[in-house]
């Protein structure tokens, strides 16, 4: 949200309030250097990437990556656009493979090459008292 020029003269007047006229141009120094040294980072920042990043750098498009161009509703319409279908086939396929592993346990079939014993259900679960 980009602030104006009232809300930066309201600021200007608490701060000039709170900190006091004897104080002030302290504190706008203090101001003046930090701004100075966050410049100071993000350019030598810059200047490492390009370095290491060489001829790629130029050909990136950094305003695609602009926190100010993300529109929420945009990503969730985009979102729900998606066809389900696409999203759903990968899990229906995992389903039938397990429901199909699943049956050839239970009727003592071959799984991977080795035969899988059937359920014995008139044996009752074995009970290790140490384990418990």
């Amino acid at each position: 949200m980009p602030m104006g020029w009232d809300e930066l003269f309201v600021i200007l007047i608490l701060a000039v309030i709170i900190i006091g006229p004897q104080r002030m141009p302290e504190y706008a120094a203090k101001l003046a250097r930090g701004i100075r040294s966050m410049r100071v980072m993000a350019d030598s920042a810059k200047s490492q990437l390009r370095e290491q990043m060489g001829p790629e750098f130029d050909d990136i498009n950094w305003r695609q990556y602009d926190p100010r161009s993300y529109d929420p509703r945009k990503i969730v319409r985009d979102a729900l656009r998606e066809p389900l279908e696409a999203a759903w086939n990968p899990v229906r396929d995992e389903l039938s493979s397990v429901r199909e592993s699943a049956g050839q346990i239970g009727t003592g079939e071959v799984v991977s090459g080795e035969l899988a014993p059937a359920a014995d259900v008139r044996r009752p679960t074995p009970f290790d008292a140490d384990a418990t």
